[in-house]
């Protein structure tokens, strides 16, 4: 009968363990100096190899050729251990064992030396899950324990241990496996194995895994039968419910060109595929999660990652402000997906919300400004704030209302925005603009977004224009000043029509209750 591939290819050695080395190092220094511990206890998230980590430590202990790092894996006791039958490594699934009477049992043959081996181990998995008495059973024997024992515990949630017990054993805590290390490990079981399979679909299972290496053999498993035998995309994706990633590359692309048509035909392309909305999302923020990791470190991608030059073509197109905004939009959006009237329509917003707070907003589509380029020109073009100044011989005014104006076309970047919006237009002639910036707000005002702006303004009102900044007082008329009292003004409103409303003040009244002014929203 055929093994399914977690199991024929579970490390049986510390040197075939993949993604613990910082563990490794520590148990294999123990074993080599002889200093070995009565305790250990692995913590982890599932499939990172606790158990399996538990299983090659009980055979360093017990290998006929003595305590070492580097069990033979042929005598007798590794041969046993391997198979799940050797009388003195006794594992316990807590899941299934809370009870008191089951740990005092354990502990009363506990006291007796081992049948056969040097030690006699008791491998304890997901021990959080024993009960209060359990564990206060356990610890008489874990403070004082005969020479012969040696426990090893794990568990996914460490938390949940008493604090009596957890000092009482040296811990490790073992890490999700990077993807790059779980696609190399399927990459030698598949060549192993003489199973056909491509770069795709192998990165496919590694990023389904989680970081789990025993999720991702057994997704191995499922897709080669789902394929016929063989490892294909297309099969692969479809037994995942993946979303293709060419699908977020247009949608990012759209983003770029600020087409909202173009995001909302790439979200209905999507959904006539009946993908999920959620995982979408969810693969959305880890792609701009790597498009950010490699505009700061772009070695950090993989020669042999098929979507590495995607990722590197889309990182130069957006700035590094503007995929930390989006990230976090796409993150939320995941959150707040099951709110949603239905999974497009959160899928949508969310997109829509990326397009709304993109740097110079989006309210007209790319393809209305291609085609507005490509019109011959009937009409003389529409004249710039500068060049109509300029005819009518009157220089632009400096007030509020215009700078918020300019503002909003000039296209800045999120967080360029952001600080422009805090300034205050002092001055403003034919060929110069000062800006007046509060102190508190000039520390946050770095000379690359000053250029930023400056480069912004000249584009907008002539190479010529002369752009200062200056640190002083504010007068409290910025775009962000104004806005900010708008909507403390309207939420001043709201508390007071909602405090004068009689019922809620009957309710008041009547309860002894308070109103909790920061709770009212607006309409």
């Amino acid at each position: 009968m055929t093994q399914v591939l977690a199991r024929k290819w579970r490390p049986r050695s510390f040197t075939e363990l993949v993604g613990q080395e910082h563990v490794v190092r520590a148990l294999t220094n123990a074993l080599r100096q002889q200093r070995l511990h009565h305790a250990y206890l692995f913590t982890g998230t599932r499939g990172v190899g606790k158990t399996t980590l538990a299983r090659i430590l009980a055979k360093s202990l017990n290998c006929e050729t003595g305590v070492t790092d580097a069990p033979c894996g042929k005598c007798g006791a590794c041969t046993e251990i391997d198979a799940g039958r050797f009388v003195d490594l006794i594992e316990l699934d807590a899941a299934s064992n809370t009870q008191v009477d089951n740990m005092r049992e354990l502990l009363e043959n506990a006291l007796y030396a081992p049948t056969s081996g040097r030690y006699k181990v008791y491998i304890i998995d997901e021990v959080h899950m024993l009960s209060r008495s359990a564990f206060n059973a356990m610890l008489k024997t874990l403070e004082e324990p005969p020479g012969h024992v040696k426990f090893i515990l794990a568990t996914t949630d460490p938390q949940k241990i008493p604090v009596t017990v957890l000092s009482r054993c040296l811990q490790f805590g073992l890490k999700q496996i990077p993807p790059q290390q779980i696609r190399d490990r399927l990459t030698e079981v598949l060549t192993a194995e003489n199973v056909q399979s491509d770069a795709h679909s192998i990165a496919l299972v590694a990023r389904a895994a989680e970081g789990s290496l025993r999720d991702a053999l057994s997704l191995l498993d499922q897709a080669i039968a789902h394929g016929g035998g063989a490892l294909d995309e297309a099969s692969t994706r479809a037994m995942l419910g993946a979303v293709d990633q060419t699908y977020l590359h247009s949608v990012l692309r759209a983003l770029a060109a600020r087409d909202g048509a173009a995001l909302a035909a790439e979200a209905g392309r999507m959904g006539e595929r009946s993908l999920s909305f959620e995982s979408a999302l969810q693969d959305l923020a880890a792609l701009l999660h790597r498009m950010a990791l490699a505009q700061v470190v772009p070695g950090s991608l993989a020669n042999d990652d098929p979507d590495a030059p995607a990722i590197l073509e889309l990182a130069q197109t957006f700035g590094a402000d503007e995929l930390q905004l989006y990230y976090q939009i796409a993150v939320q959006g995941r959150a707040e997906i099951g709110l949603a009237p239905d999974e497009h329509a959160g899928f949508m917003m969310t997109l829509l919300r990326m397009l709304a707070f993109a740097p110079g907003g989006a309210t007209v589509s790319a393809a209305p400004v291609r085609a507005r380029e490509a019109a011959p020109s009937a009409a003389a073009p529409a004249p710039t704030a500068k060049s109509s100044a300029a005819t009518a011989g009157v220089a632009p005014k400096a007030d509020p209302s215009s700078w918020a104006d300019l503002v909003g076309q000039l296209g800045l970047s999120a967080m360029a925005n952001q600080l422009a919006l805090r300034c205050e237009m002092t001055k403003r002639t034919a060929d110069e603009i000062e800006l007046r910036i509060s102190p508190a707000d000039e520390r946050m005002f770095d000379k690359p977004y000053r250029e930023k702006m400056t480069a912004a303004l000249r584009q907008h009102l002539g190479a010529q224009t002369r752009v200062s900044f200056i640190a002083g007082d504010v007068s409290g008329v910025s775009p962000k000043a104004m806005t900010d009292r708008m909507i403390e003004q309207r939420h001043a409103e709201a508390v007071a029509e909602i405090r004068q409303d009689p019922f809620v003040r009957e309710l008041i009244e009547d309860f002894d209750g308070s109103l909790d002014d920061g709770s009212i929203k607006p309409k």
